[in-house]
């Protein structure tokens, strides 16, 4: 995706410093949404480093899959009835898997770009001898041709939330002056919010690579 290794080597160690923290999260003893909450932004993220290199582009469409079923995941917490206090509770809470669910379905679309990159790619530098598979890639290209015009809004969107968690960062960067299970959960809620700004950052930074 990129042409500077440095860059791509940065994005793909970040990813999975915050993927392995993901799944550090869910061997804990929280709850089963946390845990499943938890895992599937491990796999997002982890799918999201193998993207920056291609990896297993023959598994794309369980990917693909995958993600669209977090994404629906997510949704059905965030619209789900108050008395279920396992889901997404409360306004914050919902905003929050509102988010989950788009920035799942920003991935999933990601992957559906790139996919229709490299089926157009072939096709398009030489025709192959083999007529049936000729025929094959010009109609997946044509199909997802619109895609890439979503690039640039998706870019400022992830930009944007980018932005707003660094301002919920260092607002929550104020000395803590209460009870110290208070206190840890401010730091907790710190680490949630430095994850989220780093994610929409790589998230808009690789959308703008696509616009």
């Amino acid at each position: 995706m990129f042409n500077i290794p440095a860059i791509t080597w940065t994005l793909t160690v970040v990813l999975l410093l915050s993927g392995s923290y993901h799944l550090l999260q869910a061997t804990k003893p929280h709850q089963l949404t946390d845990r499943v909450n938890n895992t599937l932004h491990a796999v997002m993220n982890i799918l999201m480093a193998g993207m920056l290199w291609n990896l297993a582009p023959s598994t794309m469409l369980a990917q693909i899959a995958v993600l669209s079923g977090a994404a629906l995941w997510f949704i059905i917490q965030a619209v789900a009835r108050p008395e279920f206090k396992i889901l997404c509770a409360g306004r914050q809470d919902r905003l929050k898997c509102v988010y989950h669910s788009f920035s799942m379905a920003g991935a999933a679309l990601m992957i559906t770009m790139m996919t229709s990159h490299i089926a157009t790619g072939p096709a398009d530098a030489s025709p192959l001898p083999n007529t049936h598979h000729a025929m094959a890639h010009p109609p997946t290209g044509a199909n997802l041709d619109h895609l890439p015009s979503l690039a640039s809004p998706l870019t400022i969107i992830f930009a944007t939330a980018a932005v707003v968690f660094m301002a919920l960062l260092l607002r929550d960067r104020k000395p803590a002056t209460t009870a110290p299970s208070k206190t840890a959960s401010k730091h907790s809620t710190r680490e949630q919010h430095s994850l989220e700004a780093v994610g929409a950052a790589i998230m808009a930074v690789m959308f703008a690579t696509m616009a």
